[in-house]
C-alpha cells in the first residue's frame, strides 16, 4: 500500500520500529556455516569452541639456555657437562643424566629429568665451541629454582576447555589460539546477503565523463556499510530510469538476497522508477520527519524485504545509519552502536518539525561536537570530514553552545 500524501510525516522513531520488525525473521533463527580460520577474521561464532589439545602442547623451554636440575645448580658457581643439544623441532625424546646439562633452544621440548632452565646470559661455554659441543663444560653462575623457564604442558589451556566462547566476533587474538589448538575451521553465523540496487539515468561508474551526469557514490557507499555490519554484498546493480531496467536488475537480485536496499526513484516528481516498480508490488512509501532522509519505502517482495532510501548521498549514508545498521548488526550476533551524548561546541540551527542529522566533528576528547559542514544532502565531501551525525530534535530550532546533544558514530 502506498503512502498517503496528506498523512502527516512518520517520525524517526516509528519507521525504525518497522524496519526492525521486518528483519526480525532474520535474526531470530541465524543460519551458520563452517569456514576455514584463514576465512574467518571478523565472522561471529556460532557455538563456543573447546580446545581439542593441551596447550602447551608439550613441556618446552622459555628460554635459549640450558635444561639442568636445580639440585645440581643450587651452589654457584658450578661446572657441568654438556652431553647435548636440544634445538627447537626436536623429535626424538631425551634424558638429562644427573649432574649434566643440555644446551636446549626456545620452545624446544624439555628432557625427562630436567626440572629447569638456566638463560645463556647466565652461563659460559669454558671448554668447547658453540658449533661443537664436543666435551664441552658449561659454567653456571646463578642458580635457578624447580619451573623456572619451564613452560609446563597444558598451563595455558587444557584439552575440553573452550578458547572462544559462542556469539565471538573473530579477531586476530582468537585465531591465533585456534590455529595454535589445531583448529582447522569454525561454525559461524552465515552473513546476510543484501543485494544493493542504484538507479538513475544521471549515474554512471567512477571514471566515466558525461556531462550533466554524476559518478555513483551510492553504490560504493552500502556496499562498505552493509559489510561493515557483518553482512555481504550478494549483487551490486545499476539502472536508468527505465522500469523495465530496474525491475530486471531487482528480480535477478531478489533470487540471491536475503534483503535488498535500493537508493534514488521514490520521490513524488517524474521519473522515480523505484517508486513506479515496487507500488505495484505492495510498496509501502512514505515520508519520514528527518532531515535528510524523508522520503523512505519499504517492501516485501517475494518474502525478501526491500529498503528504499533517497538518492542524495547523504541521504542515503544517514538512512542506513538511522534505520539498518543496528538491525543489521543484531543479525549479524554484533553489538549495537547506540547514540550517546556530547555538547554543541557552538550554536546551531535546525528545521522544525523534522529531526535533522547535521554531519560533526568530536573534539579530541570525544566530549563536544561541531559541525563538519552545511546540512545540504548532496554535500558527500563534508559527510566524509564528519566522524559522527548530530541529532537534532524536532522541537529544536536553536540551539546554543553548551547545550547537550546526541550523536550518533559514523
Amino acid at each position: 500500500m502506498t503512502g498517503d500524501p496528506s498523512a502527516r510525516p512518520r517520525s524517526v522513531e516509528e519507521h525504525a520500529a518497522l524496519v526492525a520488525r521486518m528483519l526480525e525473521p532474520l535474526s531470530e533463527e541465524p543460519a551458520e556455516e563452517s569456514v576455514p580460520l584463514d576465512h574467518a577474521l571478523g565472522r561471529v561464532t556460532a557455538e563456543e569452541v573447546r580446545s581439542q589439545v593441551d596447550l602447551p602442547l608439550f613441556r618446552n623451554s622459555q628460554m635459549d639456555g640450558y635444561a639442568v636440575r636445580s639440585a645440581d645448580v643450587h651452589e654457584v658457581p658450578v661446572a657441568l657437562e654438556v652431553t647435548g643439544d636440544i634445538p627447537a623441532g626436536h623429535t626424538t625424546p631425551v634424558s638429562l643424566v644427573a649432574g649434566t646439562a643440555l644446551r636446549i633452544m626456545t620452545g624446544a621440548p624439555v628432557p625427562t629429568g630436567a626440572d629447569t632452565i638456566v638463560p645463556v646470559e647466565d652461563t659460559e661455554l669454558v671448554l668447547g665451541r658453540d658449533d661443537d659441543l664436543s666435551g664441552a663444560i658449561v659454567e653456571i653462575r646463578r642458580s635457578r629454582r624447580r619451573g623456572e623457564y619451564v613452560r609446563e604442558r597444558g598451563s595455558d589451556v587444557r584439552r575440553g576447555d573452550v578458547l572462544v566462547p559462542a556469539r565471538t566476533r573473530l579477531a586476530p587474538r582468537h585465531l591465533a589460539a585456534l590455529a595454535a589448538a589445531g583448529v582447522e575451521s569454525v561454525t559461524v553465523r552465515a552473513r546476510l546477503r543484501v543485494g544493493i540496487l542504484t538507479s538513475g539515468t544521471e549515474l554512471i561508474a567512477t571514471g566515466t565523463p558525461g556531462f550533466g551526469q554524476v559518478y555513483d557514490a551510492n553504490g560504493i557507499a552500502l556496499a562498505a556499510l552493509v559489510q561493515e555490519a557483518g553482512a555481504t554484498v550478494s549483487v551490486r546493480a545499476r539502472s536508468d530510469d527505465d522500469p523495465a531496467a530496474f525491475e530486471r536488475i531487482l528480480d535477478d537480485a531478489l533470487r540471491t538476497s536475503d534483503l535488498i536496499i535500493t537508493s534514488g526513484g521514490i520521490s513524488r516528481g517524474a521519473y522515480e522508477v523505484v517508486r513506479e516498480v515496487l507500488h505495484p508490488r505492495g510498496a509501502d512509501v512514505t515520508t519520514v520527519a528527518m532531515q535528510p532522509g524523508g522520503p523512505q519505502a519499504t517492501a516485501v517482495v517475494g518474502g525478501v524485504p526491500v529498503f528504499a532510501f533517497p538518492g542524495n548521498p547523504v541521504s542515503t549514508q544517514v538512512s542506513f545509519v538511522v534505520f539498518l545498521r543496528d538491525p543489521l548488526r543484531a543479525a549479524a550476533g554484533l553489538p549495537g552502536i547506540p547514540p550517546r551524548a556530547v555538547t554543541l561546541r557552538e550554536p546551531v540551527r535546525s528545521i522544525p518539525g523534522r529531526r535533522q542529522f547535521l554531519r560533526g566533528v568530536l573534539d579530541g576528547a570525544g566530549a563536544a561536537v561541531s559541525p563538519a559542514s552545511g546540512p545540504s544532502s548532496h554535500l558527500v565531501a563534508g559527510m566524509a570530514k564528519a566522524d559522527v551525525l548530530i541529532d537534532l530534535p524536532e522541537e529544536a530550532e536553536t540551539l546554543e553552545a553548551g547545550s547537550p546533544v546526541t550523536v550518533w558514530t559514523l
